[in-house]
């Protein structure tokens, strides 16, 4: 199965499909669905292009932005070092899982699904003794309507019973992420692809599911995959070293203490299109106890590259921490539309555009400093449209990085029209035959001087 989807052409820029929707059908990828990712063959076709064939041994791999590992998985699975940085703790969780996975024994893994099956069979009934679970619901989840129907619910606190009776922290984390990878699937919500309540999109609510069978097949799985994994892990030459931050980017030169020594970066920073990622992951953050109290504390927004509108449309005038006369007049041009409308207007649209780029500005500052001389960058992005006025995110991420000492080597394009939504004024993303802006998405070359 993997070896037919490797197989697939690239394109002609030498690297295939960006798309996270092919890692649906890959070993250790498809653990844990994502909206925000990019494809293991990506990575990959990155991998054979941009590393030269002569290194191997402490050849390192950064991934900035690593969300559930992709690059990670596939370039540790290959025999190179990897580091992660991921300020999402859920996600940040998937991807040191998936890492750690090589060292888990399978046989106690198999004996602790098979207790867990045991466990929520004598439990869940309605007549079991000692039915009720010691766990308690979060009460930092608040939505529209309750997570879980009853039934459901009491059956993932009692799921979560026996994960936290777990021994061994390895296969402990393995069930929580299990657990949090499928429990939206047997809640009263559901990814359109963002976040939201089931009867909002004509879907029913869910009464009752069978929590033990759902979770015991993921976990099955991820046992086959483990299996997968260590047997390929005994085909390299060397162990690689692997490190997951569950931190911003930003905190790496203070954390790594040292530099130039990362001889490829490849990620996907957040697009400049205000997607929440922390709403997506609001229910495995608060019942995989990753957050406290209401709201997105613990994933810690207002740390988030770029950030979010709303946290920043109410400030005064954000102004640009550097020079870049191009994209400055994009910025005018977007805080001088609407101003009856406030920060709702172009006003609060363009502090979220600064404060986007000037965080691409400090990005860049800590890759020239962290890659060794002629180390590459290869970073997925996309163009976006703010109150009508396209802005050409990738090209403009080229030109900060010039000013941060990189070169600006090439701007590839992966996807010519890529699904996705439109600040504000979606009418403008129409197709090119109405002389309208399309959104595609690209990757930027940056290279190491």
């Amino acid at each position: 199965m993997r070896q037919a989807l490797l197989e697939l052409p690239p394109t002609d820029t030498g690297l295939r499909d960006s798309a996270f929707a092919r890692n649906r059908d890959l070993p250790v990828h498809r653990w844990v669905p994502w909206i925000a990712g990019f494809s293991a063959q990506f990575v990959g076709d990155c991998l054979t292009k941009y590393l030269p064939e002569s290194r191997k041994n402490n050849t390192c791999i950064l991934d900035p932005f690593a969300g559930v590992g992709t690059t990670l998985v596939e370039a540790y699975a290959r025999g190179y070092d990897v580091i992660g940085f991921e300020i999402n703790p859920y996600a940040a969780l998937a991807a040191k899982v998936k890492l750690q996975a090589s060292s888990v024994r399978p046989k106690a893994l198999a004996a602790h699904i098979n207790g867990f099956k045991t466990f929520l069979k004598q439990h869940s009934s309605n007549g079991a003794r000692n039915g009720n679970p010691r766990s308690v619901a979060p009460i930092g989840f608040a939505g529209r309507m309750e997570l879980f129907s009853p039934k459901v619910e009491r059956k993932m606190l009692l799921a979560l019973d026996y994960i936290n009776s777990i021994g061994v922290p390895t296969i402990r984390d393995i069930f929580r992420l299990a657990f949090g990878s499928v429990m939206v699937s047997v809640s009263n919500y559901t990814y359109e692809p963002s976040l939201t309540r089931r009867c909002a999109v004509d879907k029913k609510p869910i009464l009752d599911a069978a929590v033990d069978e759902v979770i015991s097949t993921k976990l099955n799985l991820i046992l086959k995959d483990i299996e997968w994994l260590q047997a390929e892990k005994k085909k390299l030459p060397n162990s690689p070293d692997w490190k997951v931050y569950a931190d911003s980017i930003f905190s790496a030169p203070a954390k790594l203490k040292r530099s130039a020594f990362v001889d490829l970066i490849i990620t996907s920073p957040p697009y400049l299109n205000n997607y929440h990622y922390p709403r997506n992951t609001r229910p495995q953050l608060h019942w995989l106890g990753l957050a406290s109290g209401p709201g997105y504390k613990a994933a810690r927004e207002h740390e988030s590259f770029g950030q979010f509108w709303q946290t920043v449309r109410d400030l005064p005038p954000v102004a640009l921490s550097f020079r870049l006369p191009q994209l400055q007049k994009v910025i005018d041009s977007i805080r001088s539309l609407n101003g009856g409308k406030g920060n709702y207007g172009g006003a609060g649209w363009a502090n979220y555009a600064a404060t986007y780029f000037n965080d691409t500005f400090r990005f860049c500052e800590v890759a020239t400093k962290l890659l060794r001389p002629n180390g590459v960058a290869v970073i997925v992005l996309g163009n976006s449209i703010i109150q009508g006025v396209e802005v050409k995110t990738d090209d403009f991420f080229g030109r900060i990085a010039e000013l941060c000492g990189l070169a600006f080597e090439d701007n590839l394009m992966l996807r010519k029209k890529r699904t996705g939504s439109s600040i504000i004024q979606s009418s403008v993303r129409v197709d090119k035959a109405a002389h309208k802006t399309v959104l595609y998405e690209s990757a930027v070359v940056l290279r190491k001087k």
